[in-house]
């Protein structure tokens, strides 16, 4: 059995408290001493010598977009050179459930290209829990769970189509959640600015919520608006989990656009209300000022019903209907090409060749070059680019993301896939820094630079803070007989080192990471060990569930 003994390091152990010298004994899978220094180096133990290096849980991202990123090599180099050991996916979008026969494509969330293999094998996947068995078969250097996606769940019943759901398509919904919710899920996930997801209705996510309440899990939403009606949006979100009993989670916590910054200390303050009065609410946040997802996100979402946006820019009447929508904004959606305005819009995922100088340019200056009005470049880009063109929208203030910060019930998600940045495949995957940065951001900018948490609350925000808040079993915190998710880094050189124009350059100063006692970093290079699990929600009614521990026994 494999025997490591972490010698010398400082124990920073995910539960706050402060840091200690302790060394780690780590045998199999399971973390078995956690010593005072110095003691015997146990017999047959390698030791690794950890002397002037903190040494934490792993770090548990719970808003990932690895899913294709996973399925193509599992090693997810991006993440686990930033410490991170678990990643949770599933923002409105899951590869499962699917109707039997149909395929879903593949990569997705603004991710280019496409493995038709893998979109043909996802015929299969009648339920959630298929998808994540093929994970299981193609193996992961990170631990990995999921929500079910809200879009997914209304698109198996709904199609991409508009309006209410009769009952019999509620009931079929009904029944994917509950299926998703016993094969592991964390619980459901909506993302309500983009289609099909945002033609759900309140009415009908507290019914599908009433199931995830039943397995004690958690409805997670990036909600309705985070812009000038993100308060209507947070109301939205806790009349959902109110109505049906579902935890509370709020994903990428921000406000979009400078009328709303003013409106942080409103949210900020309700939600603390709320807790106080015993709810259980959480939410994530990414360190950026800039968000990042598709250039279609500045046209209307009734635009891309039923994947038709291409369709209908190549037809002069629906194009001039769409321009106009965008032109003057209704608000009943959320307009993100009004609330950046087209200067802080960057389109970076172009791929067509006549588009390359493009990249790194702002949509404004784009519509400069060829001399347009920044709507009609914009629409002649997803045009030209089939509707595949990633981008970043700057909307954020640095302020609002330090008062987010000091909130304790606020973790880390990344909102983006971990790779390997010389991993090119059909373009590559880039686009926003968060995607190598966000977690070793947090130590280098907000723990040691600003010092605006402590180097052990911070730990605690990307370790026991989310591991308590998804029930995930023996992990998380740095203890005798937890599953031995460790790093390894030097507080002094830990840093992110990715920017907006050069988003992927990996993280440095974590030097080594173990995921089940295996080790996956070793002084800074990955040994392309994938020792990851699959994760399962405490609702779990799988065998596979039961036995590994993760779940009590029905």
């Amino acid at each position: 059995m494999n025997r490591v003994w972490v010698a010398g390091g400082t124990v920073v152990d995910g539960t706050g408290a402060p840091g200690r010298r302790a060394d780690l004994l780590i045998e199999g899978d399971r973390i078995v001493r956690v010593a005072e220094p110095g003691g015997p180096v146990p017999e047959d133990a390698q030791t690794v010598d950890a002397s002037g290096l903190v040494v934490t849980p792993g770090f548990i991202d719970v808003m990932s977009h690895s899913i294709s990123t996973l399925l193509r090599d599992g090693l997810s180099v991006g993440k686990v050179m930033q410490g991170v050991t678990t990643e949770i996916m599933g923002e409105g979008w899951t590869p499962a459930p699917a109707i039997p026969g149909e395929a879903h494509g593949f990569p997705v969330h603004g991710l280019p290209g496409g493995d038709e293999s893998w979109a043909e094998r996802s015929r299969g996947w009648a339920r959630f829990g298929d998808w994540l068995r093929a994970q299981e078969e193609v193996g992961a250097s990170v631990n990995f769970g999921s929500f079910v996606g809200g879009a997914t769940v209304r698109q198996y019943a709904r199609g991409h189509a508009e309006g209410l759901s009769s009952p019999a398509e509620l009931a079929k919904m009904r029944r994917v959640v509950r299926e998703a919710m016993e094969d592991g899920a964390y619980g459901l996930a909506t993302a309500l600015i983009y289609p099909p997801g945002s033609f759900a209705d309140t009415d009908e996510l507290v019914a599908l919520c009433a199931e995830v309440a039943a397995a004690q899990s958690i409805y997670v939403t990036h909600m309705r608006s985070e812009g000038e009606a993100i308060l209507d949006g947070l109301e939205e979100a806790l009349a959902i989990s109110g109505r049906s009993g579902a935890r509370l989670h709020l994903y990428h916590l921000k406000a979009a656009g400078q009328p709303a910054w003013p409106k942080m200390a409103q949210v900020i303050a309700r939600v603390n209300a709320e807790r106080a009065a015993g709810r259980d609410i959480h939410a994530d946040l990414y360190l950026y000022t800039a968000g990042g997802t598709g250039l279609s996100s500045v046209t209307p979402p009734w635009a891309s019903e039923g994947r038709g946006l291409v369709a209908r820019l190549r037809n002069p009447a629906e194009r001039a209907r769409i321009r106009q929508a965008m032109l003057t904004p209704d608000g009943s959606w959320e307009a993100l090409g009004h609330l950046t305005g087209p200067a802080g819009v960057f389109p970076v995922g172009l791929r067509h060749p006549d588009h390359q100088a493009y990249i790194g340019r702002s949509l404004a200056e784009v519509a400069a070059a060829r001399g347009q009005d920044w709507i009609d470049t914009a629409l002649d880009l997803l045009d030209a680019e089939e509707d595949r063109v990633g981008s970043l929208y700057h909307l954020m203030s640095e302020a609002n993301i330090e008062r987010q910060l000091r909130e304790p019930w606020v973790m880390l998600g990344s909102d983006a896939a971990g790779y390997d940045p010389e991993d090119r495949w059909d373009g590559g995957v880039g686009g926003h820094p968060r995607a190598f940065g966000n977690f070793a951001r947090l130590l280098a900018v907000y723990v040691r630079e600003r010092g605006l948490l402590s180097l052990e609350e911070a730990v605690h925000r990307m370790t026991g803070l989310p591991a308590e808040h998804l029930r995930l079993t023996g992990r998380g915190e740095l203890r005798e007989g937890h599953f031995a998710d460790v790093v390894t880094f030097d507080p002094h050189t830990v840093r992110d080192r990715a920017t907006y124009a050069q988003p992927e350059q990996l993280s440095e100063g974590v030097r080594d990471v173990w995921v089940n006692g295996v080790r996956v970093l070793r002084e800074g290079q990955h040994t392309r060990a994938r020792p990851g699990r699959r994760l399962y929600a405490p609702g779990a009614r799988t065998p596979e569930a039961v036995a590994l521990g993760d779940v009590a026994a029905p």
